[in-house]
């Protein structure tokens, strides 16, 4: 049934009909969604919230545009809105110095104050409306990389929106200005002025180039080595596997640490202390490698997740950690010994 056929059945009250219409375009709403507010849950309210919109709005939907561009431009004033009621995401590393791993963590600060990391399987881009080809899959995977999300969070609303809309989705000058109500050269001033912004925050290489140029199997044993290495607490060997200026931070703790070092001290007074045991899954995460990890429980006497580990390649070294806690990690009393044992 063609999108004309099943709109008619929708407007005319078709459920079925409005739920075949807009459930190919779910899944990318979401991505679009999470790249405006930098948070999954809010994505997902967001996307709701538009989908009910449009729903409402079925009668006076003219069919001047695609179902694909009224939807957007639906989901885009959701997200706006949202972002007026709150301030926008950061990552620990865009809001303090680093910290010193031989003192305490910072205490957890609001959820929604961070980036929340944006799982494989949300993606699942060879089913979305639009997708078609590997290059075109490359690109929005580029387009939730954990450097790009953030930097976006840096422009003003709208600009973000313009920017989104027209680099990652591809609308026209025109198409975006319908959107925002505003005008092409509006658009194209706030597009370059976010360029500016944006390129001033991206590194010079995509984490897409860099898992392209080292291929599959390199990058599994990458990832293989993370996790066999943190499951050991040898920290020696993840130590070995970082850049001299890498990083670590742990949202929702504002606490973050550069340096080998300092990753180290911390590693081995925090996370790879005593005798906790861990198990960790290779996954990808915001287009990156990346592993869940969950720890054992002894009172439930199971593994629970305790945290999802977003890593940041630059060439074959670990360049950035983000290890995302879980509300039940928050809750856990780690021992902490003396990071200065060797």
């Amino acid at each position: 049934m063609t999108d004309s056929q099943l709109l008619r059945q929708a407007a005319a009250g078709g459920e079925r009909a409005y739920a075949e219409l807009v459930e190919p375009h779910r899944r990318a709403l979401r991505a679009h969604c999470y790249r405006m507010l930098g948070s999954t849950q809010d994505a997902e309210d967001a996307v709701q919230e538009t989908l009910l919109r449009a729903w409402r709005n079925l009668p006076s939907f003219e069919g001047r545009s695609s179902v694909r561009t009224w939807l957007y431009t639906i989901a885009t004033n959701v997200c706006l809105r949202a972002v007026e009621r709150r301030p926008s995401r950061v990552l620990p590393i865009d809001h303090g110095p680093p910290g010193d791993p031989h003192r305490p963590l910072g205490d957890p600060w609001p959820g929604s104050t961070w980036i929340e990391p944006y799982a494989e399987e949300l993606l699942d881009l060879d089913r979305d409306a639009g997708i078609a080809g590997p290059e075109a899959r490359y690109e929005q995977r580029e387009s939730v990389e954990l450097a790009f999300i953030a930097a976006l969070q840096h422009l003003p609303p709208r600009q973000r929106a313009v920017l989104i809309l027209r680099d990652v989705l591809g609308f026209s000058g025109t198409e975006v200005a319908t959107a925002l109500r505003t005008t092409p050269t509006s658009v194209y001033a706030a597009l370059r002025r976010a360029h500016e912004t944006v390129g001033d925050r991206l590194p010079v290489r995509s984490q897409q180039a860099t898992l392209r140029a080292l291929g599959d199997d390199r990058l599994r044993e990458i990832v293989s080595r993370y996790v066999e290495a943190w499951e050991r607490h040898d920290i020696g060997a993840i130590a070995a596997m970082l850049t001299d200026e890498a990083t670590i931070a742990m949202p929702p703790t504002p606490t973050w640490y550069r340096g080998v070092d300092a990753i180290a001290a911390f590693l081995r007074a925090r996370p790879l202390s005593g005798s906790l045991r861990w198990r960790l899954t290779p996954t990808f995460a915001n287009g990156q490698l990346a592993a869940r990890a969950h720890l054992w429980d002894p009172p439930t006497h199971s593994f629970r997740p305790h945290h999802t580990a977003v890593l940041t390649l630059r060439g074959e070294l670990i360049d950035e950690i983000y290890t995302f806690l879980e509300p039940w990690a928050l809750s856990q009393d780690i021992p902490t010994c003396d990071p200065s044992r060797k």
